[in-house]
């Protein structure tokens, strides 16, 4: 799941079909490009109907489900950028999904491999958009970014404790934040 972009919860809204507006948008863009190309060479490709624009209880900007798609919460969304990073993000989720068969959401380290890989290759971490979540720090920030997303995410997963999360991000790590299929190096 996609972590709150880089605003407080609530502070941004579109309705839902200004949202949907927003995801077709996105398709245009390089990266969200990219990863459906990936995802359809892979045998999985997806549909327009595959994302859905919701209203989300949850402080969350999306999320994606297995057999379902991708969700983006209209109601947490303020500009284009936010959508386009919530399905990058979510798309290298259902990428993941889609290469390992034996993918099990409800493992803690299944779950930290997938988002650690999302948010070491989304560009969620990118300098910028830290800055405009009220970090600042010049060395290390895009792992200690990572981390911190990979840790509320996993911890947000009713199978994983804070501390089997943290077990599972820190066994699984080296190897997923160097997995950087289908790129052939990080963005």
């Amino acid at each position: 799941m996609a972590e709150e972009p880089g605003t407080a919860p609530g502070s941004g809204s579109r309705t839902v079909k200004e949202c949907e507006d927003m995801i077709r948008r996105s398709f245009r863009t390089p990266m969200v490009r990219f990863f459906r190309e990936n995802l359809e060479k892979a045998g999985c490709g997806v549909s327009e109907n595959f994302f859905k624009a919701v209203n989300c209880d949850k402080s969350i900007a999306g999320g994606y489900v297995r057999g379902k798609g991708i969700m983006v919460c209209s109601n947490h969304m303020n500009i284009q950028d936010d959508v386009n990073q919530v399905i990058a993000h979510e798309l290298i989720h259902a990428y993941d999904d889609c290469q390992a068969a034996n993918l099990d959401w409800a493992d803690c380290a299944h779950h930290a491999c997938s988002e650690i890989r999302a948010g070491h290759l989304s560009g969620d971490c990118h300098y910028k958009r830290e800055l405009l979540r009220g970090y600042i720090k010049l060395r290390g920030h895009e792992q200690e970014c990572v981390r911190r997303r990979v840790m509320k995410s996993v911890i947000a997963n009713p199978h994983c404790s804070e501390a089997a999360a943290r077990d599972a991000m820190e066994a699984v790590w080296d190897v997923c934040y160097n997995d950087t299929r289908p790129f052939d190096r990080a963005p």
